[in-house]
């Protein structure tokens, strides 16, 4: 029987790796990619005239930043103008996930040219089985897959491989950037119980709250809890997976295909949206979100019946509605037409903070399915 090799490979700040393949003169500086500015304009020279963080107004999010930002404390997902708190030099770009699409799809190919047992977890990682790959030199196949993914993207990823995805997920973490990092269950003890609790995938920031609160920091504090007290906590099945993990044990398979179960898409807006004064604008965002599910749905080859739209009002109360057509389908303007449907069941009172669209219910796409009949472009409402 084969020796059980799962790898976890995970591209370096990939968002932000990406905008420095394109503006190369910020390489080494503390660079954020988020909200809604504008493009860097180029100068007559060639050179680029860029945003700062100090002169963003907004409550855009951060996409990503470089390793040099988040010396400063700026992390993805944190607001842009709290950001700007930290590091008010440092350098804002759009995102552009058109490109980033591009990158994802061009490091995972290269990876398959080595090891083809992939599970694909988003557009930056993938795990790998190389439990059945001809190399046996764990460390010569990481660095041959690490030289692939580099000459496809010109770009740096992390590496780890171990007996598990467990351990690989928290492993490709400890040598960022452009690391390679090889655990063996031997090396749990020295290697891993000395981290925080929450390196564990699966343990979120509630569950933290309450092992620190009884006093459990570490992976290792945990491996060492008492299984009575853990289950008093979270119950006989969450307790019992907290003692299996802390030991670093972890039978999930790597899952090379699974169908989708839901495509959606959806935009804060920078500022809160009158539903009268701002028609235009909603109607606009809402086309282009039903358009980007609907690609979405061509890409992955599937048609959908369930179509449900979300709303955030200003006052943070969230509320969805959901439509379901005859037929399946993969079509902007059938997507559109639902989306009206169940905007017309929702008290429109406050201001939107949010916009969203989901389509649910899919099936894989065959040719042989009926086309979709055509529909006319709908306002907002």
């Amino acid at each position: 029987m084969s020796r059980r090799r799962i790898a976890h490979l995970d591209m370096d700040a990939f968002f932000a790796s990406v905008e420095l393949l394109h503006y190369p003169d910020l390489r080494g500086l503390p660079v954020v990619v988020g909200g809604r500015t504008p493009a860097p304009q180029q100068q007559p020279d060639g050179s680029y005239l860029y945003k700062r963080l100090r002169d963003y107004v907004g409550r855009g999010v951060v996409t990503t930043s470089t390793y040099e930002a988040r010396q400063f404390g700026v992390f993805s997902a944190m607001g842009i103008m709290k950001a700007a708190q930290l590091a008010p030099d440092a350098i804002l770009l759009p995102a552009n996930f058109l490109a980033y699409r591009e990158y994802s799809r061009r490091f995972k190919a290269a990876v398959a040219s080595v090891a083809d047992c992939i599970e694909d977890r988003g557009i930056d990682e993938i795990y790998i089985d190389l439990s059945e790959h001809p190399e046996p030199d764990d460390l010569s196949l990481a660095k041959q897959i690490k030289q692939a993914v580099r000459d496809a993207t010109s770009l740096s990823c992390s590496i780890a491989i171990s007996p598990n995805k467990l351990l690989s997920k928290i492993g490709s973490d400890l040598d960022k950037p452009d690391g390679v990092t090889l655990l063996g269950m031997e090396d749990i003890p020295a290697r891993i119980w000395p981290l925080a609790v929450s390196k564990i995938n699966g343990i979120g920031p509630k569950a933290t709250v309450r092992l620190q609160a009884m006093g459990i920091q570490t992976i290792g504090q945990l491996a060492q809890a008492e299984a009575a007290a853990l289950q008093e906590q979270f119950g006989l099945t969450y307790a019992a997976w907290l003692l299996r993990v802390a030991h670093g044990q972890d039978e999930r398979p790597v899952v090379t295909y699974s169908e989708p179960k839901s495509v959606s898409r959806e935009t804060t807006f920078e500022r809160d949206l009158h539903v009268v004064r701002d028609r235009a604008e909603l109607t606009r965002v809402l086309t282009q979100l039903c358009e980007r599910v609907a690609q979405d749905l061509q890409r992955k080859q599937c048609k959908g019946r369930t179509i449900g739209v979300k709303l955030r009002f200003e006052d943070f109360r969230t509320v969805t509605r959901d439509h379901t057509v005859a037929m399946p389908t993969d079509a902007p303007e059938v997507i559109l037409d639902a989306a009206r449907q169940c905007l017309k069941r929702i008290p429109m009172h406050s201001r939107i903070r949010l916009l969203g669209i989901r389509i649910g219910k899919l099936s894989a796409w065959s040719p042989d399915h009926e086309q979709d009949p055509p529909v006319a472009q709908l306002s907002l409402y």
